[in-house]
């Protein structure tokens, strides 16, 4: 249950993520969004049996902490 519960949140977070990718002007502040909800996710998939939605949301957060990283966290 607390996988699925991870994979859900890892593909809501994902969805947020990949917007924020977009170089239109303030939209890629979404991260700011997308990393604490994959946060969330990934305490749910350390916690669950399973390691997919573990997966996820590492790979969201490496996907919205470089973007951060990348634009200062700003734009």
């Amino acid at each position: 249950m607390l996988n699925l519960i991870s994979l859900i949140t890892g593909a809501v977070a994902l969805l947020i993520a990949l917007v924020g990718i977009l170089p239109i002007p303030l939209l890629p502040l979404v991260n700011w969004i997308a990393f604490p909800i994959a946060v969330i996710g990934l305490v749910f998939g350390i916690l669950s049996s399973g390691t997919s939605g573990r997966n996820l949301n590492i790979l969201v957060l490496v996907i919205s902490g470089l973007r951060l990283m990348l634009t200062g966290g700003l734009i």
